[in-house]
């Protein structure tokens, strides 16, 4: 028996999961590891925890599912975007922690290259819609001027995935998908831009060879094989960047469809043939990891964030009672929020928490809870909580409204796709249906596990993926709620450059 094991390498940790060759998940295992803040702005995680969560994610993997490892003939990769892993001629890691996609250091390096490119121009040839400092290239040039000595030792500078897949099969490369985040990445053109790489001041060759997302880019060596307890014959597939394996997996494989992912932070997503490209909004574009298509999205930076930071502040109690009777806390947050009316009894959050996004009025932006009075409960906190990530949301699917369709329905994927109030809030903020499928946190991974194989010749295209999705529930808009949310979206969008004003009036001293 043929099956697949796809890798999920996220912000939080690393998820293997294994498949049989119809694409069905049949176990999965999760190993955690940790983010260190060393400096204001500062996002660093160590690339050796990433490999070494993969090895013990697979060996639980293997050990749960009970199988013959003889049975694996191909994996892929998933990998959280935007890294900048530096490696010698050796292939020595140069760094022992590196800058992750979150990580703002490289501001400075962003306003030099401006100076030498035009950041509307910048921005309709990459997509790169989030703040220029957070892309790889930007990165890569505070290396440069930051730890001179280390730069000049640099050899390759590989993303995540591209990272754990060197240490697989020794080969250093990457994908489309993950390359149209590094910066100087032409989506039209399909490769590095010449005159963006002039505009770095960087060498050409540290940035990795691009391949298809499903080549083949070697077999295990001897020493990944017997790291992981696999076989030397497992064929390894270059795999993706998350937000397209996700779209993928979440079946936008075809040109207009959508879905939203709702986790630590939340987006709605469209795929298609042309990159959405707007100087107002910003959507951010990957290059999919089909030829030809483009996944491009609006986001919330903190929404599942924003979410754990009223549990943390707000209800330790429920956190400790939650860990006495074996529960989830945040299913306790939401039968409390329950106790609320829709509308919160007119306050209004704003899930800010992260900072702002180009969308936004300014960068500097943070949240707020807006309205309070003396009547109000911790339920009606706990509920504006969760409208304020749907308003977020609901912000960026006008947006990208107003360049292709959205109608009808869209597909939840994510951690908050398993709570029905999540659900409901988000249909009554849409005026769409809100579905929940049974792939449910599986996208990236499965993603993953349909690019493995369809480069390995398993799969002759990605039309199975399709018939993987059985819908497990449906929320319907109520027309009251809708209506109530539709009359909010002004205020909230008021309430959210007012925020962006106060803020750069704060860090003004105005």
């Amino acid at each position: 028996m043929e099956r697949i094991i796809a890798w999920d390498l996220g912000t939080g940790g690393n998820k293997a999961s294994l498949y049989e060759r119809d694409g069905r998940c049949v176990a999965s295992t999760f190993v955690p590891y940790d983010t260190a803040y060393p400096d204001s702005g500062w996002h660093e995680q160590q690339p050796e925890d990433w490999w070494a969560a993969v090895v013990e994610s697979t060996r639980r993997l293997l050990g749960t599912a009970g199988i013959d490892p003889r049975q694996v003939i191909c994996c892929g990769m998933s990998g959280h975007s935007l890294g900048a892993v530096p490696l010698d001629r050796e292939g020595r890691l140069l760094r022992a922690a590196t800058p992750i996609w979150s990580d703002q250091r490289a501001v400075e390096q962003g306003r030099e290259f401006f100076r030498r490119c035009d950041e509307r121009e910048w921005y309709r040839t990459t997509g790169n819609g989030f703040s220029p400092h957070l892309y790889t290239a930007f990165k890569v040039m505070w290396y440069r001027d930051e730890e001179r000595s280390m730069f000049e030792r640099i050899d390759t500078v590989l993303g995540t995935k591209d990272y754990v897949n060197f240490r697989l099969t020794g080969r250093r490369c990457t994908d489309p998908s993950y390359a149209s985040g590094s910066g100087v990445y032409d989506l039209t053109a399909g490769r590095y831009s010449e005159r963006l790489l002039e505009a770095t001041g960087l060498p050409a060759r540290l940035f990795p060879e691009i391949v298809p997302s499903t080549e083949v880019i070697g077999t295990l060596t001897a020493e990944a094989a017997a790291a992981l307890g696999l076989h030397r014959g497992v064929r390894v597939v270059a795999g993706g960047v998350d937000n397209s394996c996700m779209a993928l997996g979440a079946r936008a494989f075809r040109e207009g469809r959508t879905y939203n992912n709702l986790g630590s932070s939340a987006w709605i997503a469209v795929s298609s043939a042309r990159p959405l490209l707007d100087d107002r909004s910003r959507p951010y574009v990957f290059a999919h990891v089909l030829p030809g298509m483009f996944a491009s999205a609006l986001a919330i930076t903190a929404a599942g964030s924003s979410f754990r930071w009223i549990r943390d502040v707000l209800a330790p109690d429920l956190v400790a009672r939650a860990r006495s009777e074996e529960r989830d806390a945040y299913d306790l947050m939401v039968e409390e929020a329950m106790r609320s009316p829709p509308g919160a009894k007119g306050l209004l959050f704003n899930p800010s928490l992260g900072g702002g996004m180009p969308m936004d009025r300014s960068p500097h932006i943070r949240g707020a809870f807006l309205g309070l009075d003396l009547g109000h409960t911790r339920a009606d906190l706990f509920r504006a909580g969760m409208e304020g990530v749907a308003l977020g949301l609901r912000l960026c699917l006008d947006e990208l409204r107003r360049h292709c369709p959205v109608q009808g329905e869209l597909l939840l994927v994510g951690g908050g796709s398993k709570s029905p109030l999540w659900r409901q809030i988000l249909a009554d903020a849409y005026g769409l249906r809100v579905m929940k499928s049974s792939v449910d946190q599986q996208a990236a991974a499965l993603g993953a596990a349909a690019v493995a194989a369809v480069g390995t010749g398993l799969w002759a295209g990605f039309d199975p993926i399709d018939g993987l999705h059985e819908v497990e529930a449906v929320a319907e808009p109520a027309p009251q709620a809708a209506a109530e949310f539709d009359r909010r979206v002004p205020a909230f969008r008021k309430a959210a450059d007012d925020q962006a004003d106060l803020q750069d009036m704060l860090r003004s001293g105005r």
